[in-house]
């Protein structure tokens, strides 16, 4: 499929939510590097905390299909309401089946690349997950799942923006301690202290080269420099971030064990996430886009868009897997979600619509993986949400909560979800 293809998919409001992602890097930009006064104020401790884990937070934009990315081969219904895109159980014929996870779950073809991260224990899957919330509409949906807030509220700043907000830096005199790698922040990082939204790690900084280059930074420099906080300081930050970055090699960056990330702009950005890491310039979180899941035709889950799709995630997963393993980084999480799943039903396009429970993926040294972690609620008509979706068993706040509080040092949990009907849940998905 086309570029010009992958933006006509999905419906209207999906492409127009992807336009006003692209649109939003001035002002969102602003927002993180400004601190506005609606932002929470929490006095952190002044000491370095390096034994924690760095995020890497993928949000699968336009709602994922979680039965096609872990199929419940177990489940008649599932073949009966998907007869023409559903994958087929590991014991069929030919190559488009799936491979067997555990007695009942499985991954699609296009998806055995996680296997051998799956094998070593460091990779969970998170079945039936979600927000609870009765919203069919991608902005609506996004827009709480990034908050971390199951109904309309107060909410403006992100979840990780909040949990850099309450957490000591791990490096004291850090200037960057998250990027959002794409044109706009991510909503997930509003309100993080040194964040910046960054779309080419390789390219950040003045579009000038040489002694120019040198003289205009430093007039910068000298023009924000008699302004009060926080221009001022926003202003240094960014100069001395450019320094920074500039003395990292994103684009000579060469990979351990062996991996090899697909020419993508997902496979670039955790390509970039990884060398940004292994630089230990203080960064404590990443947040990355995948968009293109909202397939409402021709679907495609094998020999089509999704499992493109499929390929290019779990493809890139596994490098970032065996790249960071063999440099010996046991303090990365990684943590997938998505803001909906798709209807049970196959609808007449070949495709699926918008739906209710999907799936997170956790990756990591520190997750307690190699198994599909699910109260799984079935895909009988009884058992269904609003009579055609899968259910949510499980709130994804208590996978992120569970991580942020053993392994990314965070001591507020009250601040990460302030959502007042919400009380975190230990579901082990630590080791």
């Amino acid at each position: 499929m086309s570029k010009r293809q992958q933006a006509d998919c999905g419906c209207n409001e999906y492409r127009q939510v992807s336009r006003r992602n692209f649109m939003r890097v001035g002002g969102t930009m602003a927002i993180a590097a400004a601190m506005p006064g609606w932002v929470p104020r929490v006095a952190f401790a002044q000491s370095d905390a390096s034994d924690r884990d760095v995020i890497v937070s993928v949000f699968l934009r336009g709602g994922v299909d979680s039965l096609t990315m872990c199929v419940p081969f177990n489940e008649n219904q599932y073949y009966k309401l998907r007869p023409t895109i559903a994958i087929k159980p590991p014991d069929a014929g030919g190559s488009d089946k799936a491979t067997a996870l555990d007695d009942n779950f499985g991954l699609p073809p296009s998806m055995t690349s996680l296997l051998d991260a799956y094998a070593s224990d460091d990779l969970l899957v998170v079945h039936a997950c979600g927000l609870e919330n009765p919203t069919r509409s991608h902005f609506e949906a996004m827009h709480y799942m990034e908050v971390g807030e199951g109904n309309p509220g107060t909410l403006f700043t992100g979840w990780l923006g909040r949990h850099l907000q309450t957490t000591a830096p791990t490096m004291k005199d850090a200037v960057l301690r998250s990027v959002g790698i794409g044109y706009g922040l991510q909503r997930t990082l509003v309100g993080g202290p040194q964040t910046l939204a960054i779309a080419e790690m390789a390219d950040f900084g003045l579009d000038i080269y040489g002694r120019e280059e040198r003289e205009r930074m430093q007039a910068l420099e000298a023009m924000y420099e008699p302004y009060a906080d926080p221009l001022k300081t926003a202003a240094s930050n960014t100069l001395q971030t450019i320094d920074l970055l500039d003395a990292i090699d994103f684009a000579g960056y060469k990979p351990k064990g062996k991996a090899k990330y697909p020419d993508s702009d997902f496979g670039y950005a955790m390509k970039s996430t990884a060398a940004l890491i292994k630089a230990d310039i203080g960064v404590e979180a990443i947040a990355i886009d995948l968009d293109g899941w909202d397939t409402h035709e021709e679907q495609g889950s094998t020999g089509g868009w999704m499992e493109y799709l499929m390929r290019d995630l779990s493809r890139t997963l596994a490098a970032f897997h065996a790249d960071l393993g063999a440099s010996n980084r046991k303090d990365v999480a990684v943590m997938c979600m998505t803001e909906f799943g798709r209807n049970v039903f196959e609808n007449g396009s070949r495709g699926t619509d918008h739906g209710h429970g999907s799936l997170m993926l956790a990756m990591g040294s520190s997750i307690a993986g190699g198994r599909v972690m699910t109260k799984w609620p079935g895909l009988a008509k009884g058992q269904l949400y609003d009579g055609q979706d899968l259910k949510i068993t499980t709130d994804y706040r208590d996978v992120i909560t569970e991580v942020m509080t053993k392994r990314g040092g965070n001591t507020a949990p009250d601040q990460l979800f302030p959502d007042r009907g919400y009380k975190p849940k230990d579901l082990g998905v630590i080791a």
